[in-house]
């Protein structure tokens, strides 16, 4: 897939990133590049996998100049840099909107001067009628992607990913949770109502590679995730640990949604199913509307969203066999 040629990921440091390194970093790829702007994390990866077609780049998806450089000779992009932790963002909103937004517009433009063949830009669920500052961040970093996509060049493809929670990444609840049964304090749940999508990083990296190998220009791709409730989820870890851990409910924080949506109402009315995935075709319409004044579409009245609540609700067995699959909770057992 990636014979002879540079792949670049920003925020490489992170989950994603890692996850991409060891599905490709042994393969016949040329180069794989490193952007970020954590200068001990990087030095970890490096020491970690001990490689020479590993390069680093140091650098803030906020300045341009940094990430022209990064940019310069590379074949495909992978853009994971944001800002993704919900309470924070709601605190710093204009943060959030520097990187997320401001940083994509950089990426992208960096990538197009520099003829980049492709370019995958990762977003979220959060994203889909959002209702929080990282959200509304998220969903603007989409409309940034698909405004350059629209610009009528095609040298570089630029193609969009959204899903939902990636189990036991950085940040995510599962870490939380197994911390707090080692520390034989009950599990503290928001609301035990709450369902999110779950998927495995290399569900992740699937669906990234799908849009990958699929996608044109300013294409979105939906990976089809089952979800569960959070009680559910709670529970379940406290049964594969033999736990007397109990739960506790907290409360709903900072900008927290009872269930996720990973595809609009409208955007379901025009998805093409592919397998496990949507696609949302681009909306190529331009500045010029007046055709619409008269001729709506009565077609999206007849969908529904696509969301954590109305997705396949997983079994506790079926829960229980996808949290053991993951790396830090063999490793905590």
């Amino acid at each position: 897939m990636f014979k002879d040629k540079v792949l670049l990921i920003t925020g490489g440091t992170g989950s994603f990133g890692n996850a991409v390194l060891k599905r490709f970093l042994n393969t016949d790829i040329k180069e794989i590049r490193i952007f970020s702007r954590d200068e001990k994390k990087q030095d970890d990866m490096r020491i970690l996998y001990n490689s020479q077609k590993l390069k680093f780049y140091i650098g803030n998806i906020r300045d341009y100049d940094s990430v022209l450089n990064a940019v310069r000779g590379v074949d495909y992009v992978f853009h994971a840099a944001a800002l993704k932790q919900v309470p924070s963002c709601e605190f710093f909103p204009i943060e959030a909107t520097k990187t997320n937004v401001l940083g994509t517009d950089n990426l992208i433009k960096a990538a197009v001067y520099h003829k980049v063949k492709k370019v995958i830009c990762l977003s979220t669920d959060k994203a889909a009628y959002p209702i929080n500052a990282m959200g509304i961040s998220k969903a603007l970093m989409e409309k940034t992607a698909l405004a350059n996509a629209r610009s009528g060049n095609d040298e570089t493809i630029i193609c969009l990913t959204r899903y939902g929670n990636v189990m036991a990444s950085r940040g995510s609840v599962i870490p939380l949770f197994i911390q707090q049964i080692k520390d034989n304090k009950n599990l503290t749940i928001t609301d035990g109502k709450m369902t999110r999508f779950l998927m495995s990083l290399d569900d992740a990296v699937n669906l990234v590679l799908f849009a990958f190998k699929n996608g044109k220009q300013g294409d979105m791709f939906i990976h089809k995730a089952p979800a569960s409730t959070i009680h559910d989820l709670a529970k379940t870890l406290i049964e594969i640990f033999k736990s007397a851990s109990s739960t506790k409910i907290i409360g709903t924080r900072h900008g927290e949604k009872l269930y996720e949506t990973l595809c609009t109402r409208e955007e379901m009315s025009k998805a093409i199913s592919m397998d496990n995935y949507f696609k949302i075709p681009i909306d190529d319409r331009d500045l010029n509307y007046d055709k619409y004044y008269e001729e709506g579409d009565n077609e999206i009245q007849k969908y529904e969203d696509y969301n954590s609540h109305n997705t396949y609700r997983l079994s506790n067995v079926e829960l229980e066999k996808m949290l053991l699959n993951l790396e830090c909770v063999k490793n905590s057992i």
